[in-house]
């Protein structure tokens, strides 16, 4: 029996299921002893996940009777957590064998980290970074930016410091925490909810820290593709529903208004010059989902 702290290691199947079984491999290939993995499976509308089940049976495999979103996938798969830290692993990525110890060793050692992030490098690409800690979102452009993106990897962040944001392909949160401050958000289905729930864990007292001792390799963008009509819809509508939920006052406003008056006008006009018109609707969908009189400021909890 290890006296390792059990991780619960969690990740979301969309359509994609050679892809969730590639980084299933990479970890039967880690050196950390203690852990459960979590698989879950978003109603794929095309590719039954039975070929997951298959090749790895040790995997617990939730299938859900319908698409909960990036948020609601994960957070399924919470509910069905035993370990006393809980790791967020995109599908679409593969792990160093090692990846695991530098991140669960920090948390074990300080008590007010809340969350952790490794080193992401895009698979395939000569060591290119992606991500090495990230700014805290600009209250105006309602966007952050990566440390060391795409920077050749040479060691130059190997060390651990905090990060402003985590890394939503992959984090490490103690369960304690999710506890405490509740679910992923799952008001905004997909992209922008990590972030937002690193909010939610610097509110509660919590830092974020950046692990540069551990590394994770992300093809990222695999299950929505990067020029989908449904990436550029929630991109907007998110980007302004964060500025809703974590600004106030003068910040909040002034957000709000670049966002209307600059952001979306400037990417209307690139779709209208490209003849994408499909893209800029999704645009003007998005921001039309804030008129339907939503209540932006809702969050879910753990039953005790």
């Amino acid at each position: 029996m290890s006296n390792k702290p059990l991780i619960s290691i969690i990740s979301v199947n969309y359509n994609q299921a050679q892809i969730t079984c590639a980084m299933l491999a990479s970890l039967e290939r880690i050196t950390y002893p203690n852990t459960e993995v979590i698989v879950v499976d978003n109603a794929s509308p095309t590719e039954a996940p039975t070929t997951i089940a298959e090749q790895f049976p040790t995997v617990q495999l939730i299938r859900s009777s319908a698409n909960l979103g990036f948020a609601g996938g994960n957070n399924l798969g919470i509910c069905a957590a035993k370990g006393k830290y809980i790791l967020f692993l995109n599908n679409d990525t593969e792990v160093e064998p090692n990846f695991l110890e530098p991140m669960v060793d920090l948390l074990e050692a300080d008590a007010t980290i809340g969350m952790v992030s490794p080193k992401l490098v895009y698979y395939n690409s000569n060591n290119t970074i992606q991500y090495a800690g990230s700014s805290n979102i600009n209250p105006w452009t309602g966007r952050n930016f990566s440390i060391g993106s795409q920077q050749k990897d040479n060691g130059q962040y190997n060390t651990t410091y905090p990060t402003k944001l985590a890394h939503g392909a992959a984090m490490l949160v103690p369960l304690q925490v999710v506890f405490k401050i509740g679910l992923m958000p799952e008001l905004y289905f997909l992209y922008y909810e990590e972030l937002d729930w690193c909010e939610m864990v610097k509110r509660a007292g919590y830092q974020c820290y950046y692990v540069g001792g551990s590394t994770v390799y992300h093809k990222e963008s695999a299950s929505v593709g990067q020029g989908s009509v449904l990436r550029t819809y929630y991109m907007h509508r998110n980007r302004l529903l964060f500025i809703r939920r974590n600004f106030t006052g003068l910040q909040r406003w002034s957000g709000i208004l670049f966002f209307l008056l600059a952001a979306a006008p400037k990417q209307s006009v690139v779709h209208l010059l490209r003849g994408e018109f499909n893209h800029l609707k999704a645009v003007w969908s998005g921001i039309g989902w804030h008129l339907q009189g939503q209540n932006v400021h809702q969050n879910r909890f753990l039953p005790a």
